[in-house]
Formats: structure tokens, sequence, C-alpha cells
């Protein structure tokens, strides 16, 4: 039985050859990060239709948070994603208390928030952003898609940019590689976070931070995480963030970004 994977790269991947009809794959590589981009044009596959952009980098644990290379290169392809103008609401999903999940959490806490800065005659030249980490319902009792529904009443942000861990089928992409989506986040066990259920357009970021075992226990397949998934998490939001940040402001620079966020 094939594992579980969120990575639509694994799903449909470029070297198979041949893909079913309404997907197209395309890779390029520079800087020391490979590109994977598969789009999906029709319903009725196994991920719904979107575009789905992977980069595959050094290890998390190992590189520097800061590298604008692997920055720049995660901002360029979200900026692309993202709608140019209008607010943006990111949320961080997922558990803060669980270290394999709190990838989400963990940039929320990173990203640059504009929205509360005093700015009446418009002269900063800021994107206007908010952040917000809604929990699980295990902890709060409301959903994430009930809370961002509710914040997206209040904001009316052009986006929702939402963050979270991911599962890989493939070892090799465990901490390294960063998943793009402009489909959103559809959670096996959680509500749809996508332009259907919030009602603006939904690009879902995350890390691959877990993959199944190959084996099975009682209770179901065992879930494994890589042995640094502390550094992982550390260091992946903290470039997500950066990213995220560059992305929304292109006008400051890196270093600038970390020194705000800092």
């Amino acid at each position: 039985m094939a594992l579980y994977t969120d990575i639509a790269a694994e799903i449909y991947p470029p070297s198979r050859g041949t893909c079913p009809r309404g997907v197209r794959t395309h890779t390029a590589s520079a800087a020391g990060v490979s590109l994977t981009r598969v789009d999906i044009t029709r319903d009725g596959l196994r991920r719904p239709r979107g575009c789905y952009i992977t980069l595959d980098m050094p290890d998390f644990a190992r590189i520097d948070d800061r590298n604008e290379a692997y920055v720049l290169a995660v901002a360029s392809q979200l900026r692309s994603l993202v709608p140019r103008e209008g607010p943006v609401l990111v949320a961080g999903i997922g558990n803060d208390d669980v270290t394999a999940d709190a990838i989400g959490p963990q940039t929320a806490k990173r990203v640059f928030t504009t929205r509360a800065l005093p700015d009446a005659d418009g002269e900063l030249d800021l994107r206007c952003v908010a952040a917000v980490a809604p929990g699980v319902r295990a902890a709060t009792g409301i959903s994430a898609a009930e809370m961002l529904r509710g914040a997206v009443k209040a904001m009316c942000p052009g986006a929702v940019v939402c963050v979270d861990s991911l599962c890989t089928a493939d070892v090799r992409r465990l901490g390294c590689s960063v998943q793009l989506s402009t489909a959103g986040l559809n959670p096996l066990s959680a509500d749809a976070l996508t332009e259907q259920t919030l009602g603006v357009p939904v690009v879902a970021v995350g890390v691959p931070t877990v993959m199944e075992a190959h084996v099975k226990s009682k209770s179901g397949p065992l879930v494994v995480t890589p042995r640094d998934i502390d550094s992982i998490v550390r260091r992946a939001s903290s470039l997500l963030a950066l990213a995220l940040n560059k992305a929304l402001q292109p006008s400051l620079s890196v270093g600038e970004l970390s020194f705000l966020t800092s």
C-alpha cells in the first residue's frame, strides 16, 4: 500500500514521463534549489485543481535560515501566487505544543504584521498584513476554519496564506522541502481551508516534517519524524517567515526584515 503524501510532486513526479489528462509538470533548478511545478487543471484527480510548487533545498536543520538565496527562492514563488494588491492574512495552522506540527504557529509569530501600524498619510509603503495562529479544535473547541472565517469577515483580506506542517512519502524531503499551492489546505482530519470555505483566495505553504513508516501498529500507521526535528522546525519557520515578509514587503531587504522581526 502506498504511503500517504501531501506533496503533489510525489503523486505526479516528472520522472514518470506521462501524467493523467489535466496534469502538467515542469522542473528547474538554480542556486542550489530544485523546483518542481505541478499544475492540476481539472477535478477528479488525487489532488484538487491548482498550482503546486515544490522547492527542494538542503536540510533545514543545517542551513542558515537567513540565507538570501533560499529566502528569495521561496519569496519569489510565493509572490507569483498571492494577489498583488489587498491586505493579507497569514494563518499559522497546527499545534504549537507538538514540535512536528508547530511550523505554522512558529512562522506566524515571526511575520512582520503591519495592520496596526499608524500610517494615516500612506507614506510607509507597506502592505497591510495580519497574522494569527488559531490553534487546534481539541484545545480551543473551535476549528481553525471557524476562526479564520471570523478573521476574514473582520479584515476583508485579498488573500489568506496558510502555513502548515506536511506529510511526505519520500524520506529525502523530510525537513528539506517547501510546497506552495493555490489549492489551499485539505487535511485528512480537519475542515478544508480553501477559497470555497473562506471566501477569498487561499495560498498554502508547508514543510514536510512527518512521514508514515512502512510498518503499522494496532492503532494504525506509525508516523515518524527526523531526529533533529527541533532544529528543522526552528529554522524552517524562521526561513518561511522571512520569505513571507519579503514576498509581502518587497521594498524591504532581507536584512531589514530580519532586524524588524528579531
